[in-house]
């Protein structure tokens, strides 16, 4: 079934369980469904929305967004949802791409472009259409990657790619009708719009907050909704124990779950999780937009394997191929490779036979090196395109990163090939980091590296930043700094 059929289930089933929390408002699961169904009448009689036309949708986590996002599904139509601080020049490329038939939401960095408010799609109508059973292959959203490796794609996601990967994070987390999630993530991006869905259709209840930016009302909304979870990025871990210490832990009989998104966390943080939270089941999830929530681990259960990635998802299959397609050994590096139900249907735009090239033997290309180990753990590398060629011989800028991220005093750090000024090597290591430790010398640095890493894996150079650029989900954007 589409999420939007689980959905009105979940309506028949439970109609007075509270659906979503926006501060003092509460919606049922009745309400939801009802004003969702005026949203897809609105949305085909007030603007014409016809079978497989786009709307470009600025996605703000409040309650008159889900509305939209759900109502356009409904009324047959494809959802764009892009960040609300989106630049003008990234808008022009989306909207260029996806022809949509009108702009919905609040744009705060495009001028000139007229957009729908939200609320009108809550307008009264006369007749609100009744629900028609969507196609579950046929496209629901298509999300623009941050170009982490290049310039954006549209991801086109199928309903079945989102009822997929729905099934299988429920399946992981062990999510159930009676959890209350507290969702603080952007929806405009892979992980966030992801929680929604799943709480949604699992019938659960989710608490919307808008951000981890203040502490008071993050705990504030776990006490007065008595949230059983949320999910987060390692960045926003990293906030919340700055500004709160180990306050989490009072919440240890309370939380059934965290789930945390895919880049960097070190050991220590994971293990602190565990220490604070002995009873929650804290899953870590390796993924892209194009295939989410691929792998996960469970820190409790996995505790061994801390430094891994985790293995397949419910219902996927991961495997490693060579750069010839070619499948590999475990233990032997190669390209990871991903298969199931939840992997894209297509990129917006793109031929079938261009398409096709990004598949080995049926599993998606992710672009990420890494390997699988004995026992099924997946062991990331890098992003294949960001692979440092020292004079043919090949460097992760992960490997260096995560022994730079454990010398004390720096807080963060990111590293690129650059070329050799000698013209021998090709390219060296240059590292970026960000400390705020005045006595923390190149010398001191290189120091603590020699001992844990060869010498063509040793940063030829060494630069000081404000800070590693990011996208919203954590992953660093390497390219970026070259």
């Amino acid at each position: 079934m589409t999420i939007e059929e689980q959905i009105v289930l979940n309506s028949i089933n439970r109609p007075d369980h509270i659906a979503l929390i926006a501060g003092d408002e509460k919606v049922s699961y009745s309400q939801l469904w009802e004003r969702c169904l005026v949203a897809a009448t609105n949305v085909k009689k007030k603007y014409g929305l016809k079978q497989g036309d786009r709307i470009i949708l600025s996605a703000s986590a409040n309650i008159d967004f889900i509305y939209a996002y759900l109502g356009i599904h409904i009324a047959g139509g494809i959802c764009v949802p892009i960040d609300p601080d989106t630049n003008e020049s990234r808008f022009e490329l989306i909207k260029a791409s996806t022809a949509p038939v009108c702009t919905m939401g609040t744009l705060l960095k495009v001028e000139g472009t007229s957009t729908i408010p939200l609320s009108n799609l809550l307008e009264s109508c006369d007749v609100v259409e009744p629900f028609r059973q969507i196609e579950i292959d046929t496209i629901a959203d298509v999300l623009f990657t941050t170009g982490t490796t290049g310039a954006p794609k549209g991801v086109s996601l199928s309903h079945k790619n989102l009822s997929a990967a729905a099934l299988n994070i429920n399946t992981f987390i062990k999510n159930t009708a009676d959890d209350v999630e507290l969702l603080a993530l952007p929806v405009s991006h892979s992980f966030g719009l992801g929680r929604v869905r799943c709480v949604l259709s699992k019938g659960g209840t989710l608490v919307l907050l808008g951000s981890f930016a203040s502490m008071k009302k993050f705990f504030g909304c776990i006490d007065r909704y008595h949230c059983t979870g949320f999910g987060m990025v390692p960045a926003g871990w990293g906030y919340i124990k700055k500004m709160s210490g180990k306050k989490l832990g009072q919440y240890a009989d309370q939380l059934r779950y965290i789930e945390i998104g895919s880049s960097f966390m070190p050991v220590e943080d994971k293990e602190l999780l565990c220490e604070l939270l002995p009873q929650t089941r804290i899953c870590m999830h390796y993924g892209l937009t194009e295939a989410s929530r691929s792998a996960f681990m469970e820190f409790h259960s996995e505790g061994k394997h801390l430094n891994t990635a985790g293995k397949p998802s419910p219902n996927v299959d991961i495997k490693i191929f060579d750069a010839e397609g070619h499948l590999l050994l475990n233990g032997e590096e190669g390209e990871v490779c991903v298969k199931g139900n939840h992997v894209t249907c297509s990129y917006w735009n793109e031929s079938k036979d261009r398409f096709a090239k990004d598949f080995f033997n049926g599993y998606f290309r992710t672009g990420d090196s890494g390997y699988l180990d004995e026992d099924g753990y997946i062991h990331l590398k890098s992003r294949i395109k960001e692979i440092i060629n020292v004079g043919g011989k090949k460097v992760s800028p992960m490997e260096v990163e995560d022994i730079l991220n454990s010398i004390p005093g720096i807080e963060d750090c990111a590293c690129v090939a650059m070329p050799d000024p000698e013209g021998v090597m090709g390219e060296l290591v240059k590292a970026f980091i960000v400390t705020h430790d005045e006595s923390l010398t190149d010398t001191a640095i290189l120091a603590a590296l020699k001992p844990k890493l060869e010498v063509y894996k040793l940063p030829a150079a060494i630069e000081r930043i404000d800070s590693i650029p990011k996208t919203a989900s954590g992953k660093v954007q390497r390219l970026q700094l070259k």
